[in-house]
């Protein structure tokens, strides 16, 4: 089953190119009209404040990326927990200790080199 995000990712990489493009814009302008030198500085700090909105918004993409994976995995210990109770596994939890135990581990000190 596909989950939809209920709110669709922009194109980072496309905003950035259309941020870099602005920048240069308004440098062109600030160089052909230097006496209106607060309006570009404003220009030119707002595009900045930007570049650093979606950067930061690409960072807690990685990480939201990285939570809905531990999620899944949780999901699905779960699940083999539940089955393999209705098996009569002698030991059924143990999905769910190993699942959580490799969570508890530092960001990637659990994964395969």
């Amino acid at each position: 089953m596909t989950h939809r995000h209920p709110y669709p990712h922009a194109d980072l990489q496309e905003v950035l190119s259309r941020n870099h493009t602005a920048v240069h814009l308004v440098s062109t302008l600030a160089r052909a009209n230097p006496t209106n030198a607060p309006i570009w500085e404003h220009l030119t700090t707002a595009l900045s404040d930007a570049r650093t909105l979606a950067d930061g918004l690409g960072r807690l993409r990685t990480e939201l990326d990285g939570v809905r994976y531990e999620r899944a995995n949780l999901i699905a210990a779960a699940e083999a927990t539940l089955a393999a109770h209705r098996e009569g596994e002698h030991d059924p939890l143990w999905y769910l200790r190993d699942e959580l135990a490799h969570q508890s581990l530092p960001r990637g000190a659990g994964e395969a080199k």
